[in-house]
């Protein structure tokens, strides 16, 4: 078996919290006293859209939140938004001392604004030099397309690739385009599946 030389990551709910999921999406509506079940159908109806980077943040609020006249604050909704990102500190610093031996990506599904906002606030730039983010590819996990693009990009045949994700359909489609992968549950377990496949800081 050939030696993993890049290993891509999800980011929300695995070096991060997720960002604005169905967790972040309840919060929003008790905080702002939303209608669940309306703003619920209007998400799913531009959320593709949203994360694929053919609408702004502006554009899906306006679809969303403001799509009737309310009182909300614009301004106190992103920033309630921005705020729900928190990092997984140990997660984040492990990823940090791989770096300094193997290629490292992201393989993650999330809107532009908040994707940069992520990538300055916890130093992701940092610890990886590839972002195949769906809002600047075009393309969703577990499309097929998303993971042969990242491989195309690296230029690392996918025997010598490891995706870690928290989804078992992410971790399917990942396996699907030839590359290893580990569903991620926590850093530990992590820690020892890698060292299995020869990976260690």
């Amino acid at each position: 078996m050939k030696p993993i030389r890049a290993l891509f990551w999800d980011v929300g709910g695995v070096l991060l919290s997720n960002a604005w999921d169905h967790e972040q999406r309840a919060q929003a509506v008790e905080r702002f006293g939303l209608d669940a079940h309306r703003f619920e159908a209007l998400h799913q109806e531009n959320v593709a859209e949203f994360e694929q980077g053919g609408i702004t943040l502006d554009e899906y609020l306006t679809h969303t939140v403001f799509s009737q006249k309310n009182d909300i604050s614009r301004d106190d909704f992103c920033r309630f938004m921005f705020s729900l990102s928190r990092a997984k500190s140990d997660v984040l610093e492990y990823a940090r001392l791989l770096a300094r031996s193997k290629r490292m990506a992201t393989i993650n599904n999330e809107s532009r604004a908040l994707n940069e906002y992520r990538i300055r606030k916890f130093g992701l730039d940092g610890i990886f030099s590839l972002f195949v983010s769906s809002c600047y590819v075009g393309l969703r996990k577990p499309d097929p397309g998303i993971y042969r693009l990242a491989l195309d990009l690296t230029q690392v045949s996918p025997e010598e690739c490891c995706f870690i994700d928290d989804r078992p359909a992410n971790i399917q489609g990942a396996r699907a385009a030839g590359m290893r992968a580990i569903l991620f549950e926590a850093l530990d377990p992590l820690k020892q599946s890698l060292e299995q496949q020869g990976v260690t800081p």
